[in-house]
């Protein structure tokens, strides 16, 4: 009896500590954050501050470690800092907000579900710590190209940030139609002159940009510019068919970047990949409208370009004028190599498979030049669907650094009446697996 009466209290309090304990394993500290914080997943995220606080929590040091980062959470509404939100220029207030918790430490900003007008901005680093920007509403840019003077390339800008995340299913929208009304691709009788690119990362490091819509922007959506550990996912990234230069994702001099889960249809290539660019992954891309996903153009200028270790692996391309192309100016130098594009699908697409080593995108023809990008070690693996032209694989190489290591495996392609396409091979060296229709041999 005298042990009961011991045993009894004991076990009453590990009952009661049990499902507390497990709560904490099944929600860890953060989880009430997880529309701003949702880092489960992203390897980006490992060496971030608070990843020690997460599931594993045991111990009550461990617990107080939780404690004290909970407190240190600040969020920053940009409403407080004197924006309104129905549409009116936000400008300053968003950049006292951002101030406010780039200084804070773990900080959340949040921008409303309301209508933002932006004229062009820099959100400049380094922040005191990891830093969310959670975006419900829409953020608009100003329409008045004079606001654009100091800087006709870049409207929305990250800059020298580390452990940022930009999420939160809101819109960014780049009012491009007074900007492609003024192209030279538009009307010839103009000059070409910059336009702003809508979201632009420069320098960034451990970076993450998740469900967010882009749209009609000015040039380019979205450009990774020598970032390094990115994750791109649940982008939305559209504009009309014939918005001109408005690729959808750029990257360049970007290390470690991967591409996800991503519906692109814009004026221009969907994923444009050029020099600088190592280690990048796209997987379950939809793409169309557009000029497909590309890598390049490379050594324009006779410049010496660098891109390695590219993967695409599982995207559904429809009606674009290119499908995965490599594209490279005479006279350029370096190389594109080790690339895989996997498991894709075509339909309606007018080059489905590319590589041309003589673009040329100048007014006047591009002379032969005697260097070129090398282009190597390609695979090209399960890709099936049909081409709008008769010419579903063109391979138009340099004859003085002839494509090496091209491997052509289980392709079926055929042109939209169900007749057979045609492959133009020169000065490849192509090896082919399985089944290939149509074949360069």
């Amino acid at each position: 009896m005298s042990l009961q009466r011991r045993f009894i209290p004991f076990l009453i309090v590990f009952l009661l500590s049990f499902p507390c304990y497990y709560g904490l394993q099944g929600n860890p500290p953060y989880d009430y954050l997880d529309d701003a914080y949702g880092y489960a997943s992203s390897q980006a995220y490992d060496k971030w501050p608070w990843r020690k606080f997460g599931s594993k929590i045991m111990g009550s040091k461990r617990i107080g470690e939780v404690g004290r980062s909970l407190a240190s959470v600040t969020t920053v509404n940009v409403n407080d800092y004197g924006a309104k939100g129905d549409g009116s220029d936000a400008t300053e207030a968003f950049k006292k907000a951002w101030e406010a918790a780039c200084s804070s430490q773990g900080s959340v900003l949040v921008v409303p579900k309301n209508n933002y007008l932006l004229k062009p901005i820099t959100f400049e680093g380094p922040c005191k710590s990891s830093i969310t920007v959670q975006i419900y509403g829409t953020l608009q840019a100003s329409t008045d190209r004079s606001a654009y003077s100091n800087d006709l390339t870049r409207w929305l800008v990250f800059e020298n940030v580390q452990n940022l995340a930009v999420q939160g299913g809101g819109t960014i929208n780049g009012n491009g139609k007074i900007w492609w009304e003024n192209s030279c691709k538009v009307d010839d009788d103009l000059s070409c002159k910059d336009a702003p690119t809508a979201l632009t990362f420069y320098n960034c490091k451990n970076l993450v940009v998740k469900n967010l819509k882009i749209e009609n922007a000015q040039q380019i959506h979205v450009s990774f510019e020598k970032c390094v550990g990115v994750q791109a996912s649940g982008l939305t990234v559209t504009a009309p068919g014939d918005s001109p230069n408005t690729d959808g994702i750029h990257v360049t001099d970007t290390q470690n970047i991967q591409i996800s889960s991503s519906v692109i249809g814009t004026g221009d290539d969907c994923i444009s990949i050029v020099s600088g660019t190592q280690n990048l992954q796209a997987t379950g891309i939809t793409c169309g409208p557009g000029h497909g996903i590309s890598i390049g153009s490379l050594g324009y200028g006779n410049s010496e370009a660098l891109v390695s270790d590219i993967t695409v692996n599982g995207a559904t391309l429809s009606g674009t004028t290119n499908g995965v192309r490599i594209k490279t100016w005479p006279g350029g130098s370096g190389s594109a190599s080790n690339i895989k594009f996997q498991n894709i699908e075509m339909h309606d697409v007018d080059n489905p498979i590319i590589i041309n080593q003589k673009y040329c995108d100048d007014d006047k023809p591009c002379e032969s030049e005697s260097q070129a990008v090398q282009v190597q070690n390609v695979l090209y693996q399960n890709i099936k669907g049909t081409s709008s032209s008769s010419e579903a694989i063109q391979l138009d190489c340099s004859s003085k650094f002839p494509c090496q290591g091209i491997v052509l495996q289980d392709i079926d392609i055929e042109t939209g009446g169900g007749k057979a396409a045609t492959a133009v091979c020169s000065d490849a060296k192509v090896t082919e697996k399985g089944d290939v229709s149509p074949s360069c041999t």
